[in-house]
């Protein structure tokens, strides 16, 4: 698990880790972060750019996350596809007994991650999108 802050100012960096202290990802604006565990308070405040894929299992996620700039999506194909493949990637890197039971029950433990997303962020995204610059899209 990582201490408090994790990813914080966060402006382009791929990250998995298995819980976090209090104020993950404050002021991110970049990058991609997964989280399979807990996290403390104040998770995502200040949070203007980038993805974080949370774990919550127990549903206590929302009590903990700062609302202020984000909201919660559901994951699409593509989420469902990236997520596997940084996850099976911390399963081969790190040997995580908690990767391997994610990934074990797949179909139903997908079911339990919340995508975190900042609300300008994603109509940004979602404009682009719509215009049709895919690399813009990809490249935030």
């Amino acid at each position: 698990q990582a201490g408090e802050r994790f990813c914080v100012r966060n402006s382009g960096a791929k990250a998995v880790v298995e819980g976090v202290g209090d104020h993950g990802c404050e002021y991110m604006t970049g990058g991609l972060a997964v989280i399979l565990g807990e996290t403390g308070r104040n998770f995502a405040a200040g949070m203007s750019g980038g993805v974080a894929y949370v774990y919550d299992k127990a549903r206590t996620f929302p009590a903990r996350c700062n609302m202020e700039m984000i909201e919660f999506d559901v994951l699409d194909a593509e989420d469902n596809q990236t997520l596997k493949t940084m996850i099976e990637n911390h399963l081969k890197y790190t040997g995580s007994d908690v990767a391997q039971s994610i990934l074990s029950n797949w179909d139903s433990a997908v079911k339990d991650f919340v995508k975190v997303m900042p609300s300008d962020y994603k109509a940004v995204l979602l404009k682009r999108k719509s215009q049709g610059n895919k690399e813009a899209v990809i490249n935030g």
